[in-house]
């Protein structure tokens, strides 16, 4: 008797399983959604296409200020503030004695490594020349780049107006200041060349029409002889 009651239960719950199943599939069947042929949904704003977008040009370059342009609105007090860090290797006092690096007091227009009795770098050495504006302003711009195998371990100052109120203070620590090289003159374009109007051509000469040659008269074709009449027959 229980076997019997519990093969009814199974029974009962595999005809339930099943006809889930089957109700699950039908319901498939009868409403499964439309398959779309690309995956996503189409976005309003979309990129432009490739071929609708203007090419951009590149901006062109800001043109280089030259170093008098830069001297002539230098700031020697930011200059001497910007210079704070170079005590630890220089002194600027006139008369100043030599620390890690040379003495810096009149250096504007001094030979380069002239001060006595100063170890310096065989390639400084070899550089020659004066301490001129220009000749500094590439020296701490990046020292390396200047004078290979040089001791000097600054890695230089990027900043090409922080650089010229560097040189507006040294200018000021001189007995005899240099002066600042004066700014270039702004190029005054020179004046086209006017056009050479083109040599006038001259008239063509006016062609004579030559006289037409008289028509002469065809000579007159001889008169072709009458025809003999042939002798009539007699009967």
């Amino acid at each position: 008797m229980q076997t019997t009651t519990a093969n009814k239960i199974a029974l009962a719950v595999l005809f339930t399983l099943t006809g889930t199943m089957a109700l699950g599939v039908f319901a498939n069947a009868v409403f499964a959604p439309a398959k779309m042929e690309k995956p996503g949904y189409e976005l309003p704003g979309g990129a432009a296409p490739a071929a609708a977008t203007a090419a951009v040009p590149a901006a062109a370059p800001a043109p280089e200020v030259s170093l008098a342009a830069l001297l002539a609105k230098a700031d020697p007090a930011k200059g001497q503030a910007d210079a704070k860090a170079c005590e630890a290797c220089h002194t600027f006092d006139k008369g100043g004695a030599a620390k890690v690096g040379p003495p810096l007091y009149g250096v504007v227009g001094r030979p380069v490594a002239s001060v006595a009795g100063f170890s310096y770098s065989d390639g400084l050495k070899a550089l020659g020349g004066d301490w001129t504006y220009e000749q500094i302003n590439k020296w701490i711009t990046k020292p390396s780049a200047l004078v290979q195998g040089t001791k000097m371990s600054f890695p230089g100052e990027p900043d090409a107006q922080k650089r010229a109120d560097i040189l507006a203070y040294l200018h000021t620590l001189s007995d005899n200041p240099v002066p600042f090289p004066s700014p270039a003159a702004a190029a005054t374009p020179a004046p086209a060349a006017s056009a050479t109007p083109a040599a006038t051509s001259a008239p063509a000469a006016t062609a004579t029409p030559a006289p037409a040659a008289a028509a002469t008269p065809a000579a007159a074709a001889p008169a072709s002889p009458q025809p003999t009449p042939s002798p009539t027959s007699t009967p």
